[in-house]
């Protein structure tokens, strides 16, 4: 009997203690688990509507130079390589029915478009990258300068555009591109003029 007793007892004591180990590592799962909740709370601000026809983007690259030149202490000097890209486009909300002419007896449609502009023009930061900076003693000025060239290299890439007459590229572009899709869509020859 005193066997079957310590037979018991050594069963309930093993039950216990694979019971405690057991609790043992699912409170430690519990404590050191990490779950991760993200919160979002997303709020619109504008809604425009996007009515603008991109008919040529450039993408350019240009090499600038800016340099502060001092009299007594070193010329301070920064070198960077600009990429990015610049758009032009039509605005198509600013056509009105006015605008479109429809003439039966010689079967064709004028449209008289805006004149194009530069959507947008966008510095590819990635891609961007300052070469070199020599000549400068302390820190903020690096910061300064650096600021500065990123502003001057999206001046630039716009300024560039416009000397290589991106907008005349996009008036070319809407005779080769928009006008076939509005004689394929209305099945009459389309005339396009610009105000």
């Amino acid at each position: 009997m005193t066997r079957i007793r310590t037979s018991l007892s050594f069963t309930i004591s093993l039950i216990t203690v694979g019971f405690l180990i057991f609790l043992f590592f699912y409170m430690k799962h519990q404590f050191t688990a990490v779950r991760s909740e993200v919160t979002e709370d997303v709020m619109v601000e504008k809604i425009t509507s996007m009515g603008k026809l991109e008919l040529v983007k450039y993408s350019m690259k240009d090499v600038l130079e800016k340099k502060q030149v001092h009299t007594i202490l070193p010329d301070e000097r920064v070198l960077f390589v600009a990429v990015g890209e610049v758009t032009a486009c039509i605005d198509l909300t600013k056509v009105a029915r006015k605008d479109i002419v429809q003439d039966a007896v010689q079967k064709t449609i004028t449209v008289v478009l805006p004149q194009p502009e530069i959507c947008y023009t966008k510095l590819d930061h990635q891609r961007s990258k300052v070469y070199d900076v020599s000549g400068v003693i302390l820190p903020s000025t690096t910061q300064a300068m650096v600021e500065d060239i990123y502003k001057l290299a999206e001046k630039r890439l716009l300024e560039n555009a416009q000397q290589m007459d991106i907008t005349g590229k996009a008036r070319q572009n809407a005779q080769l591109i928009f006008k076939p899709l509005l004689e394929g869509v209305s099945g009459k020859t389309v005339i396009l003029k610009f105000k």
